[in-house]
C-alpha cells in the first residue's frame, strides 16, 4: 500500500528547533520593515496636530451633517413640529365643531323653538305669514354644441 497522502506532523522538539533557526532572519526581515517604514513614521509623527486636527474637524462635520439630517435631526424634528401643530389645530377645530353639534342636539332634546326651527327647515313648513324659499333644481346640461359623437 502507499499512502502519499498522509500527513506527517513533527514534533515539538523539531518544531521549536525550525524557529529558533529561523529567528535570525526574522529578525534582519523586521529591522529592514522598520527602517523602510520610519521615513513615514517619522512625518506621522511631525504632523501628528494637523493630523489631529482634521479627524476633529472631519468629526465634527459629520456630527452636524447627522445632526441637521440625521433620521432624528433638526430637520425632521421641524417637518414633525409643524405636523403637529397643524394636527393640534384640526383637533381644535374638530372639538368646536363636537361642541356645536353637542348643543345642538341638546337644545333639540329641550328647547321647543328649537325642535320648531328644524321641523320647518327640513320639511319645508312655514308659520302664517312666512315664505319658504326653495331655490331652483340645476338643470342638467343640454348635449354639446358641435354634435360630436362619445367614444
Amino acid at each position: 500500500m502507499h499512502f502519499s497522502k498522509i500527513v506527517r506532523f513533527p514534533s515539538a522538539e523539531n518544531s521549536l528547533k525550525a524557529v529558533v533557526d529561523r529567528a535570525p532572519q526574522a529578525e534582519a526581515l523586521a529591522a529592514s520593515w522598520i527602517e523602510q517604514m520610519r521615513p513615514y513614521a517619522a512625518s506621522v509623527y511631525a504632523m501628528r496636530r494637523r493630523i489631529a486636527t482634521v479627524t476633529v474637524a472631519v468629526l465634527a462635520g459629520w456630527l452636524f451633517v447627522h445632526v441637521m439630517f440625521g433620521a432624528n435631526g433638526m430637520v425632521v424634528y421641524k417637518q414633525k413640529r409643524d405636523e403637529y401643530r397643524v394636527l393640534r389645530n384640526k383637533i381644535g377645530d374638530v372639538q368646536q365643531e363636537n361642541d356645536r353639534y353637542t348643543q345642538q342636539i341638546q337644545g333639540l332634546k329641550s328647547d321647543q323653538t328649537a325642535i320648531e326651527k328644524e321641523a320647518r327647515e327640513q320639511l319645508g313648513y312655514a308659520k302664517p305669514g312666512e315664505y319658504v324659499y326653495v331655490p331652483p333644481a340645476q338643470a342638467k346640461p343640454g348635449p354639446s354644441a358641435n354634435h360630436s359623437a362619445k367614444r
